[in-house]
């Protein structure tokens, strides 16, 4: 696909991007992008597009175009005059994320938003190295690898601090842990 864009074929970029845009929302929102989540993909993208000639070939795209959202995100989190609280924060996530259908029970859709704001609440409290690990890895499903090309740090690093901040969460989220991971 990238040697298509390579010569020429704007259709294939237009088809990464399609691909691509969904993960790059849930990853902008929660790196704290909220509002701006949308405008923040946008900008990664022409500067993925732009960068193209620096994408090695054979690597994955997507881990490298989080990197880069990742890199949007947190330029833009640190322009803002204010901070993101954790209620706008839980929002822009909750808007990424497909919507519960009406035909579900209440009592589910309700623990799992309260799941959600206790998860999120908990990510706020590891470091940030700790939160991009958890992030990347389970809220973006990416793999170890994909998870070690997006942040830039060799797949033993992402083990050992995806160890530690599991560790963590389970610390701060006792109800999760006695119940299995959930």
């Amino acid at each position: 696909m990238i040697a298509r864009v390579r010569a020429g074929e704007p259709e294939a970029y237009a088809e990464l991007v399609r691909a691509h845009t969904g993960v790059a929302l849930r990853a902008a929102a929660a790196l704290g992008a909220g509002a701006d989540a949308e405008d923040v993909v946008q900008q990664a993208f022409v500067k993925a597009y732009c960068a193209l000639g620096r994408f090695r070939d054979g690597s994955a795209f997507k881990p490298w175009l989080l990197s880069i959202v990742a890199n949007e995100a947190r330029n833009t989190v640190r322009a803002a005059v204010r901070q993101r609280t954790l209620a706008g924060r839980e929002a822009a996530f909750v808007e990424a994320e497909p919507l519960i259908p009406e035909s579900a029970d209440p009592v589910v859709a309700t623990l799992q938003t309260e799941r959600r704001a206790a998860l999120l609440a908990a990510l706020e409290q590891l470091s940030e190295d700790h939160r991009l690990v958890v992030t990347y890895r389970y809220l973006l499903e990416m793999d170890e690898s994909e998870t070690a090309q997006a942040l830039g740090w060799p797949r033993g690093t992402v083990k050992s601090r995806l160890n530690r901040a599991l560790r963590r969460l389970g610390r701060l989220l006792p109800e999760f842990s006695a119940s299995g991971r959930g």
